[in-house]
């Protein structure tokens, strides 16, 4: 059994809030942030300044002396944080960060899509079975929840993996949670579990960690301060 910690944070927080977050971030995190707009400024160092509180709490270091490191394809993990494993993702106001020791972990949240753009995004990027299951929901909410419950269970497999999203488009994640995906393709040697996880308000997420020992997941929301 594998703990796996889900923080889940909103990222649209009062300026005094974002003002401090940002004094946590690094040269290169600064310089992103300057290049951003300013909804997208403000929600990029909320997130950023989370990790790092939360990763630091696990380190026992101070938030702006965690280092990141990336992958190949660019996946961040923190630099001596022996079986520490971390993934994130943000979709609008809404950030998760997964936390897990020696297995690796990916995690993904979206913002529920419009029904028609989900059909049309299923029968371009999806297996033929998974593009059916889209559009054979009854109603227009549910081919939009269907959806998105897809592209979550997709993106957390690749993070796992530290992949790209293309390479994954040939593998079904189709089936009920948690799902045992045996043979990912292209991302690397399988298996890799990959489950739904609740989400506030209207998104859905989903975390992938990899081999297929089961997941337990501990959810919280993290606090400002």
């Amino acid at each position: 059994m594998t703990d796996v910690t889900l923080s889940f944070i909103d990222t649209d927080q009062p300026a005094p809030v974002v003002e401090a977050l940002g004094q946590l971030l690094d040269a290169d995190e600064r310089a992103r942030t300057a290049r951003a707009g300013r909804e997208s400024r403000s929600r990029f160092t909320v997130l950023r300044g989370a990790v790092r509180q939360l990763v630091a709490a696990r380190l026992g270091v101070r938030p702006a002396e965690v280092v990141w490191r990336l992958g190949p394809n660019g996946k961040p993990e923190p630099a001596g944080a022996g079986r520490l494993r971390v993934s994130w993702s943000a979709s609008g106001p809404l950030a998760v960060l997964a936390l897990a020791e020696g297995r690796e972990v990916g995690v993904d949240v979206e913002g529920l899509r419009e029904a028609a753009v989900a059909e049309r995004m299923a029968a371009r990027w999806f297996p033929f079975e998974e593009a059916r299951f889209v559009a054979e929901a009854p109603e227009p909410a549910e081919r939009s929840a269907r959806f998105t419950a897809l592209w979550c269970r997709r993106e957390a497999v690749v993070k796992a993996y530290g992949g790209r999203l293309a390479q994954s488009f040939g593998v079904s994640v189709l089936g009920p949670s948690p799902l045992a995906v045996g043979d990912p393709g292209r991302l690397g040697a399988g298996p890799v579990l990959v489950r739904d996880v609740p989400a506030p308000g209207p998104f859905r997420a989903a975390v992938a960690a990899l081999g297929d020992r089961p997941v337990h997941v501990n959810s919280r929301v993290w606090q400002s301060g």
